[in-house]
Formats: structure tokens, sequence, C-alpha cells
């Protein structure tokens, strides 16, 4: 029989609970229909993505966001908006065991993993009530975009990039 040991070799087991999620924050402006706008029209849909971290009170509780704003205008014409959405979605989280020097890119890639099936389908519940098909956003990178902001930061600093 192998012997297992203390365990003092083995990495930490996080622990990663998503104790809330809500919609912090909701604004969806059908511009087409105020305008008085028929037809046909050819949607240019722009989703811009910022997320935010921080830590609440309370023990290994921090709250993460993910702010969409999108808009959509028509193709033929960049002038005229169709429609404004602006949503704020937030977690709260119980994260205990990941180490200090990981927890900012946790908190900004995996913690929006976790929400983002949710927030699209409020997305997609939006719009689709808004008058117009769903909008079913495609898969968003966050470790990806988590590089395109630490890389952002470091030129700002004037730092040469960490691969």
């Amino acid at each position: 029989m192998a012997e297992t040991g203390n365990g003092a070799d083995q990495a930490p087991q996080i622990q990663l609970n998503v104790v809330n999620q809500y919609v912090r924050d909701l604004s969806f402006e059908n511009i087409l229909a105020q305008k008085g706008g028929q037809g046909e029209v050819q949607p240019d849909i722009q989703v811009q993505v910022n997320l935010d971290a921080k830590e609440r009170e309370g023990d290994n509780q921090y709250e993460v966001s993910i702010k969409l704003n999108i808009e959509n205008r028509d193709k033929e014409n960049a002038e005229n908006k169709i429609f404004l959405m602006e949503i704020d979605y937030a977690g709260l989280f119980f994260i205990a065991g990941v180490p200090d020097d990981q927890m900012h890119p946790f908190l900004l890639i995996e913690c929006p993993r976790l929400l983002f099936p949710f927030l699209r389908r409020i997305v997609s519940d939006i719009s689709r009530d808004g008058g117009f098909p769903p909008l079913n956003l495609d898969n968003i990178d966050f470790m990806g975009l988590y590089r395109q902001e630490i890389a952002r930061r470091q030129a700002e600093a004037g730092q040469a990039p960490v691969s």
C-alpha cells in the first residue's frame, strides 16, 4: 500500500461558490421604434465589455461584474441607431485557496466565465422583448481580454509586455 503523506506538498484546494448573481443596472432603448422606423435594416452590432472585481466585506467574498455596452446600428447608414443596451451584471463569489498572486486573473477570467451564460440569456431575452430577433452573443474570451488589458497597462507604464 502506498503512503499518501500528510498532504503538505499538495496544492491547496480551491473553493469557488457563487453566492448570488444579479442585474445591477439595465438600460434598453429601442431607437428604431421611437423614430418610427420601419422596413429592412442590416444590423451592425458592436459590443464593448468591461470587467470589474472588488473584495467585499466578509471572509473571502468578492464581487465581479461584467458591463456590456451594446450598440446596434444600420450597416447601410451608420448614423441610424437601431437599439442601445447597457447592462451591468454582477456576481458575488466565495473564493478560498487561490494564491494572492493568482487572485486578480482568477477574478477577471474564471468568475466572468461562470456569469456569462446567464448574462447571455438576459441579453437575448431583452433584445427579443424589445422587438428584435434575440441577440445571441458570441462567447467572450475573458483570458484574451485580461491579457490585452495587462499589455495596455504595461504599454502605458512604458514596460515591455510579459509573455
